[in-house]
């Protein structure tokens, strides 16, 4: 009997400097796979670059419950997924566009720079 070995691939930015703050435009989280040269060269696209659930966690600092508790919820202005297949079973792929969580979280840091102004 074989065994099926399942791998996670574990990505990381190639570079010296440390990890970007993701205030700043287009900076991207450690374990989003995409160097950030490449993001500077305009190799990367991040209205097309689609990131998988870890990522938007990482991204956004919240727990998987809440990023679909917040889909649910339209006044929160969480973008909605993009599905990776034409399959309707509940645990299908998905994933998000980049840009969207990234435009997302921007919102959440202007909403609480405004009301501590």
């Amino acid at each position: 009997m074989s065994r099926v070995r399942q791998t996670q691939k574990v990505f990381t930015l190639s570079s010296s400097r440390s990890v970007p703050n993701l205030a700043q435009e287009n900076a991207l989280p450690p374990t989003l796979g995409v160097k950030e040269s490449d993001l500077e060269l305009g190799r990367v696209d991040p209205t097309a670059t689609l990131v998988r659930i870890p990522t938007v966690m990482s991204i956004t600092g919240i727990g998987r419950a809440t990023v679909y508790k917040l889909m649910s919820q339209p006044e929160s202005g969480f973008p909605q997924p993009v599905k990776l297949t034409d399959s309707n079973a509940r645990g299908a792929p998905v994933a998000w566009v980049l840009s969207e969580v990234l435009n997302w979280t921007r919102a959440r840091i202007a909403a609480r720079d405004k009301a501590a102004a």
